[in-house]
C-alpha cells in the first residue's frame, strides 16, 4: 500500500484486513512518502502494534509508481495485491481475488466499469480524468483493450506475473505497467463499488496526469508489438507521399488513369517493404527475406487492386477529385496490409490471453 499523508486512515484499514481476513496468513508494507510528521507517526504506531506490518519511509523518492515497485521487491508471499490506504479499495473484494488466483487465473482485477461494479465514489471531474486515462490506455496499448478497468489501482498478481520484469512505472497507474509488461495468460475482473475516500484529500494532479501520458509512451516505445501500428502508419505514411508524388507526375504526362495509380502504387510498395522489415516487424523476421518479399508483394498486389478499384470507383465521371480518389484508395490498402501482413508475412507466434468477467459479487464462493 503506497501512502502520502494519510492520517488514520492505515490503522482504520487495518481494522478491516483482520475483519474480512481472520485465517489467512498475510503481510502489509505500507511504502510510505509522507511529509506530514503525524502519518509517518500514525504508521510507526502501527508497525509497533501488529508483527505482520512493515513500514519503509521514503526521503529521496516520491511516486506511486515507484512506491509499489519497492512494495514489490520487499514483499515475501507468492501472491500480491496493490490497493490504496484512503479506504476507497473495499478489503472485502480481497478474499475473492484471493480465490481466483487459487483457481488457477494470474491477474484478479477489481472492475468500476462491468455489471455490478461502479465508480460512484469518483467526482464528476474525477470521473472524466478517469474516462480519458482509461480509453487512452485502452486505445494506445493493445494488451490493455479488453480489460474494463485498465487503470485501477486494486489489483492482485501471482508473483510470477511479475517476476524478472523491469517495472519502470511513471506516475500513478502501476496497473498498465504489468499489463503491458508482466507474464500471464488469464485474467479475471470482479465487479466492485469503488467508495468515496473517507478521510484525507486525492492526490491527482496536473503533474500526475503529464506522468500518465509520459508513461503511456514509454510503454509504446519499449514494446516492439505496441509500437508496431505506429510504425506502420509512419511507413505507410512515407508510402503515401512516394504514391501521390509519382501520381501526379504520371498524371500530367497524360497517362491513363487507372494505369498511373498501378504504377505509384508498386513504387511505394517497394519502399515500405524495406522499411517496414527494417523497421515496423524487425522483432519478426523469420526466414528468407525473398520469402517475406514475396509474401509482402502477394499481399500488396490485393492490396493494389483494392485501391485501384476504389479510385476507379471514386473518381469515375470526376464525382470526385483524382487525388482524393487516391488517397482513398490508398486509405483502404492501408488497412488490409497491416492485418495480413501482420498475420502472415511477418508472423510470430502470439500470446493469447483469457479475460473473463465474474459473473459472482463480493462475499460469494467463486466455483
Amino acid at each position: 500500500m503506497p501512502t502520502y499523508n494519510e492520517l488514520d486512515n492505515p490503522k482504520r484499514l487495518i481494522n478491516e484486513l483482520m475483519r474480512h481476513l481472520p485465517d489467512e496468513t498475510f503481510e502489509v508494507i505500507f511504502v510510505d512518502d509522507s511529509s506530514d510528521a503525524r502519518s509517518i507517526e500514525w504508521l510507526c504506531a502501527l508497525r509497533e502494534t501488529y508483527p505482520f506490518v512493515r513500514v519503509e519511509h521514503r526521503t529521496r523518492e516520491r511516486g506511486l509508481g515507484s512506491a509499489v515497485v519497492r512494495g514489490f521487491e520487499l514483499s515475501r508471499g507468492d501472491v500480491i495485491a496493490v490497493m490504496d490506504a484512503d479506504l476507497q479499495h473495499p478489503v472485502g473484494v480481497l478474499p475473492e481475488m484471493m480465490r481466483a488466483l487459487a483457481a488457477g487465473y494470474d491477474v484478479a482485477i477489481p472492475s468500476r466499469f462491468i455489471p455490478g461494479g461502479s465508480d460512484g465514489g469518483l467526482s464528476l471531474p474525477r470521473k472524466l480524468v478517469s474516462f480519458t486515462a482509461r480509453w487512452m490506455g485502452r486505445l494506445a496499448l493493445k494488451r490493455l483493450r479488453n480489460v474494463s478497468d485498465p487503470t485501477s489501482g486494486y489489483f492482485m498478481v501471482k508473483r510470477a506475473v511479475i517476476d524478472g520484469v523491469s517495472l519502470r512505472p511513471v506516475g500513478w497507474k502501476i496497473l498498465i505497467e504489468i499489463l503491458a509488461r508482466g507474464s500471464y495468460s488469464r485474467i479475471l475482473e470482479i465487479p466492485y463499488a469503488f467508495e468515496a475516500r473517507a478521510l484525507g484529500e486525492s492526490k491527482m494532479s496536473l503533474q500526475e496526469q503529464w506522468n500518465y501520458l509520459r508513461h503511456l509512451g514509454r510503454l509504446i516505445l519499449d514494446s516492439p508489438e505496441e509500437r508496431r501500428v505506429y510504425l506502420f502508419a509512419l511507413v505507410g505514411t512515407s508510402g503515401v507521399l512516394v504514391n501521390e508524388l509519382l501520381y501526379d507526375v504520371l498524371i500530367h504526362l497524360q497517362m491513363a488513369l487507372w494505369t498511373a495509380g498501378a504504377l505509384s502504387a508498386f513504387v511505394a510498395m517497394g519502399t515500405n517493404f524495406v522499411l517496414n522489415d527494417r523497421l515496423t516487424w524487425v522483432d519478426a523476421r523469420a526466414g528468407q527475406a525473398h520469402r517475406r518479399f514475396l509474401k509482402y508483394v502477394i499481399t500488396s498486389l490485393f492490396g493494389i487492386a483494392q485501391s485501384t478499384a476504389v479510385l476507379s470507383v471514386l473518381a469515375y465521371g470526376e464525382r470526385v477529385n483524382s487525388l482524393y480518389a487516391n488517397i482513398a484508395g490508398i486509405a483502404v490498402s492501408m488497412v488490409w496490409n497491416f492485418y495480413i501482413n501482420n498475420f502472415w508475412t511477418w508472423k510470430k507466434k502470439r500470446r493469447v490471453v483469457d479475460i473473463v468477467i465474474s459473473p459472482v459479487r463480493t462475499g460469494t464462493k467463486l466455483h
